[in-house]
């Protein structure tokens, strides 16, 4: 059985010099070294990761995808880029409209086997709205990949509220991925931004949702969370309690309890482990697991679904298949999921 993988990511062959148009700094640019591998270097010239052809070439993950049994992949650019630090809306609109207009031109290659995720400029959620519209309606993307935060707004800010309720309204999936980790301060060492960092990121994105009210107020909200949700699923315990024990802190903006919505959002499946993949899918429901990959970077699965697949007890065609479906608000007609093609 062939899969469909939620969590991929493309870059641009290509990136603008941003700070050249715009006139100021902390823009991602490739470097290419040959035809097959580049450098993500800031445009002050620090280095912020090696990378490989498969990052920017359709062709090359669509083969890479066939070996690996993945029948689609869903695209989403890489987090550095969202850009929610941009000054300018308009600028950070025009760097968005670029990465999507590229990521469909990806899709266009192989429509049965690629779908997009747009990104937006949320620092300007009238302008994201807009961007959202676009490419969902013109664009013929799938849906909408954010971030864990936008700047100092989590996401039960009342600013981001228009957002999801134009994804609601047009009935686009949402894929939540962490970034710009919390206390980097203080992980300056062995990595543990994306170790620590990146966990944590995932927890307080859902406990965003869930307290702020967002899922409350737009219960037909698809939403999904990258690295199967972080840390949530193994602190649920302690964020009930807290909930329980003090609502006069925890219940202000959302009266229902955090365990009424288990079973209302789906994550995917990267954790790396049996145990913690078992436990996700006691928490959140064997209909709420995706595969997720985070293809091509080195702390995502070698082989996407491989855990799941390994595990013979599991429900396998819904892991692999039926529940990314749903998600996507889609039928498996028209892509490549037959595993005799």
């Amino acid at each position: 059985m062939r899969s469909i993988d939620v969590h991929t990511h493309l870059l641009p062959a290509e990136i603008p010099r941003w700070s050249e148009r715009f006139g100021y700094g902390g823009f991602i640019r490739l470097e290419r070294k040959d035809a097959c591998t580049a450098r993500m270097v800031r445009d002050d010239g620090t280095f912020f990761r090696d990378v490989t052809s498969n990052v920017w070439d359709p062709a090359v993950r669509i083969a890479e995808s066939n070996e690996a049994e993945v029948g689609v992949q869903v695209l989403s650019t890489v987090p550095v880029m969202f850009g929610y630090w941009i000054s300018q809306p308009r600028q950070a609109l025009d760097v968005a409209r670029f990465l999507n207009d590229q990521l469909a031109d990806a899709c266009a290659r192989d429509r049965r086997k690629l779908l997009g995720l747009c990104t937006l400029p949320l620092q300007a959620p009238d302008l994201a709205v807009e961007e959202l519209t676009r490419c969902v309606r013109d664009l013929g993307l799938a849906g909408v990949q954010i971030g864990s935060h936008v700047g100092r707004w989590n996401l039960d800010a009342p600013e981001l509220f228009p957002v999801f309720a134009r994804a609601a309204e047009l009935g686009c999936p949402v894929f939540v991925h962490p970034w710009d980790m919390m206390g980097q301060e203080r992980m300056q060492k062995y990595w543990l931004p994306w170790l620590v960092g990146m966990p944590a990121e995932g927890a307080q994105a859902i406990s965003s949702v869930i307290f702020g009210g967002v899922l409350e107020r737009l219960p037909e909200l698809r939403l999904c969370f990258a690295h199967g949700g972080g840390a949530f699923a193994f602190t649920f315990g302690r964020i009930q309690h807290g909930f329980e024990s003090r609502p006069d802190l925890c219940g202000v903006d959302n009266p229902r309890p955090p365990r009424d919505y288990l079973g209302k959002f789906w994550v995917d499946s990267l954790v790396h482990d049996e145990l913690a993949l078992r436990l996700v899918l006691r928490r959140f429901g064997d209909d709420k697991v995706v595969v997720g990959s985070d293809y091509p970077f080195p702390l995502g699965e070698d082989r996407p679904g491989a855990l799941i697949r390994s595990l013979a007890d599991l429900p396998q065609a819904k892991l692999l298949v039926s529940n990314a479906l749903a998600w996507l608000g889609r039928s498996s007609e028209g892509l490549d999921l037959d595993a005799s093609a």
